[in-house]
């Protein structure tokens, strides 16, 4: 069963206007250098200060105007372990050489219908996920490499799948073939980064933050992903996770995978589900039965971050790596969606 947890509270407390972007940033859809296993072991915890600084947010409009949001964090119970990895006995292999374990979704029932359909691609190269009638949670750097947002965010598009259906008049020459999805795209109001983003990319980027949500201008009428606080893997049942998104090497098709998780620090997780650019961004689920029913209960609970190449021990090794929602995470996401903090109590 899904561990309820109690919620912190975070309140915004001021809100400055800032000078518009450059967006002149080029995407990078794989990251280097940054803060992997060993890294993250040696991190301090962040005291409550810091915490109110990491999650105050920036917000970019559709007329290109940017505030920046600091925020109080009210009712946390930090803890004093530190951001300590768990490290799995067993540390298998990554197998992007061996047998390609993702599945090419085609079939129409399954694509346009819940989890696969909320699944959608953003116009800047990556994908994400719908977690509200009007909001899209994605990975703060398809949309900001840290020091400037990407040129294609001034005008970002959201693209969900629809598939053609047999009544669309004559077939064009060169159409897809049948079971390809298409995209109805959607314009985007305003994004939310996490400071934490900005103050971490730079050096040695840690990916603790690695998370945006995009408000979508008109409302989508489907079926979203709820969100849920990511357990440990102790607690994950059959430690399986699983997500889908638009890979850049299976062009226009929908991508769905799953895995075991080998290591997790107190943000981040990390897998060797096999996935390639165009993913990133996506939401990562697990899957519960709840007693007594027949239907499984999924719950978005981290955000595909990529593959990343990081120096451990002075070898480069590679892995892939997922933005857990905490119970901070949580609350700022839902204090996005919500615009208070009364929808927000129980995790």
């Amino acid at each position: 069963t899904w561990h309820l947890k109690k919620i912190p509270q975070i309140v915004s407390e001021r809100t400055f206007s800032l000078d518009s972007p450059k967006f002149e940033a080029k995407t990078k859809l794989e990251l280097n250098s940054v803060c992997g296993i060993e890294c993250q072991r040696k991190l301090p915890v962040p005291s409550s200060s810091d915490l109110k600084d990491l999650l105050s947010y920036e917000t970019v409009f559709e007329n290109g105007t940017r505030t920046l949001t600091e925020v109080n964090v009210l009712g946390l119970v930090l803890d004093p372990v530190g951001n300590t990895t768990t490290r799995r006995s067993s540390r298998k292999k990554r197998q992007i050489y061996g047998t390609d374990s993702r599945f090419s979704i085609y079939d129409k029932r399954f694509m346009t219908n819940f989890p696969f359909n909320t699944a959608v691609k953003i116009s800047t190269g990556c994908s994400g996920v719908l977690i509200s009638p009007k909001h899209v949670l994605t990975a703060a750097h398809c949309l900001h490499n840290g020091k400037d947002y990407v040129k294609g965010s001034k005008r970002l598009r959201v693209g969900l799948m629809k598939t053609k259906s047999r009544g669309d008049g004559r077939k064009r020459k060169g159409a897809k073939r049948n079971g390809m999805p298409s995209f109805q795209w959607t314009r985007v109001k305003s994004t939310h980064i996490p400071k934490g983003w900005f103050k971490g990319v730079s050096g040695d980027i840690a990916l603790d933050y690695d998370y945006a949500v995009l408000e979508l201008k008109r409302p989508h009428k489907r079926k979203y992903m709820e969100l849920g606080i990511s357990p440990t893997i102790k607690m994950m049942p059959g430690s399986m996770i699983h997500f889908s998104g638009f890979d850049n090497d299976r062009s226009g098709q929908l991508v769905y995978r799953f895995c075991s998780i080998s290591d997790e620090s107190n943000d981040l997780f990390y897998q060797y589900c096999d996935a390639e650019p165009g993913s990133t961004g996506s939401g990562i689920y697990l899957r519960l039965k709840e007693p007594n029913k027949k239907k499984w209960k999924r719950k978005i609970i981290a955000v595909y971050s990529g593959h990343q190449w990081v120096d451990v021990n002075g070898e480069q090794q590679d892995y892939n790596v997922a933005v857990r929602i905490t119970p901070l995470k949580y609350a700022q996401i839902c204090f996005w969606i919500h615009g208070n903090d009364e929808n927000c109590t129980q995790g």
